[in-house]
Formats: C-alpha cells, sequence, structure tokens
C-alpha cells in the first residue's frame, strides 16, 4: 500500500509539470532585436507639454543650465559630468560636448535658451577651471546618481509618471521633439552625435501628436 501511495504522489508531480507550459526559447540564429518604435516604448520620452511642466519647476541657475542642456543637447546622464568650463566657447555661442557609447564628440551651436541658462550659470558659478557643473565636492562633475534624483523629484513636482522619471527620458524627448519639428533623420543623426543611423530611427516614429496631426490633415477626406 505505502509503494501505490508513493507511485500515485510521483505520477501526480508529473502530471502538474506535463500541464505547466514553459516559455520557448528563442531559436538558435533567431533575431530578438526590438523594432525602433519597440524600443523607444521601453526608453519612455516626455511630451512637449510635459517637458514644458518640469522646466516650470526647476529651480536654481545651475540646475535651470543643466536641465536645458541634457534635454537640447539629448545628453545621456553620465555625459553632463565630463563637461568642463573649457568646452563652452561664450563668445561663439558653442560647446564641445563629449558623447559616449561610440557617439561623435564635436562642438554644437546652441539654442538661444541654452545660451540664456548657462551664462547666468556661469555668473553665480565663478570662472575657476573644472567641471562645468561641479559636484558637492567640486572636484569633479555632477554624478548620475544625483542627476537621477533631481529627475524623479522635478518629475514629481511636475507631475510627470514614474515611468517617465529619468534622465534618459529627456534624451529621447530631444530626438522625437526634433522629429516632430520637421528636421530630417541626417539632421536627428548629426544632432545627437550618431555615429550609425540605425540609431536614429527610432525617433522617427509616429508620435501621438504626429498622428493627430494627420488626422486633423485629413479629417475633410469624403
Amino acid at each position: 500500500m505505502k509503494n501505490i501511495g508513493k507511485k500515485r504522489a510521483i505520477l501526480s508531480r508529473v502530471g502538474q509539470s506535463a500541464e505547466t507550459v514553459q516559455p520557448e526559447e528563442p531559436a538558435a540564429g533567431s533575431s530578438t532585436r526590438r523594432t525602433s518604435t519597440d524600443r523607444l516604448e521601453v526608453c519612455k520620452y516626455l511630451e512637449r507639454e510635459e517637458v514644458a511642466a518640469l522646466f516650470k519647476v526647476i529651480r536654481g541657475k545651475r540646475d535651470r543650465a543643466l536641465f536645458r542642456l541634457v534635454y537640447h543637447r539629448g545628453l545621456r546622464a553620465h555625459e553632463v559630468g565630463l563637461l568642463e568650463l573649457a568646452d563652452f566657447r561664450d563668445r561663439d555661442g558653442v560647446l564641445f560636448v563629449h558623447r559616449g557609447k561610440g557617439s561623435i564628440s564635436r562642438e554644437h551651436s546652441l539654442t538661444d535658451e541654452e545660451l540664456r541658462t548657462l551664462r547666468a550659470w556661469l555668473k553665480e558659478r565663478g570662472t575657476f577651471p573644472g567641471p562645468l557643473f561641479p559636484s558637492r565636492q567640486g572636484r569633479a562633475g555632477v554624478t548620475r546618481t544625483r542627476l537621477d534624483q533631481l529627475m524623479k523629484s522635478y518629475c514629481q513636482l511636475a507631475g510627470i509618471p514614474a515611468e517617465k522619471a529619468h534622465m534618459h527620458a529627456l534624451k529621447h524627448s530631444c530626438g522625437t521633439h526634433l522629429a516632430e519639428r520637421g528636421a530630417s533623420a541626417a539632421e536627428i543623426q548629426d544632432w545627437l552625435g550618431h555615429r550609425d543611423s540605425s540609431s536614429t530611427d527610432i525617433y522617427l516614429h509616429f508620435s501621438r501628436r504626429r498622428r493627430e496631426e494627420v488626422v486633423q490633415k485629413h479629417r475633410d477626406w469624403h
């Protein structure tokens, strides 16, 4: 009888295992790369109204200039700390941007809003050499951890969803908004310093705003 009980228990476990469907592993050689739109959905971007709300709550000359550069230049968080005072040529209104991850580092002409906030910050910062946005210790650039804290704090104040409250969302916002403004793929690639054009493709998606514009454009279609 004991042996029969053991057999039943074993058969029960086998039956449960057989009924449990395991996720299939991708076949060898199959492509698991996401599409451009899928990748952008993973890395959320802010709508233009959300960007405006964000800048309304940012306080302090340093943070205003810092976030302007992050947004308008499409900077990664670690690239902010690489900026040096010597990288900014005030007379010509240009900034040398150090890009990471194989992107192209070069000088960029800044927008009027970037120049306004950056010059205001430099009056407060002073002319001592070193990081453009020093950490609290002053010897190195502001850290990614500190930037993440600031982004989360400001997004909360601005009522921006938590899933968008990370610095990389501003980079994707830059590329997306350039596309919405009519910039070509080549222009966006150059603006963001992409070496490979495939890195730019994710911004040429149909955003919610562009879908609405197309609907309005063809509303009288009979």
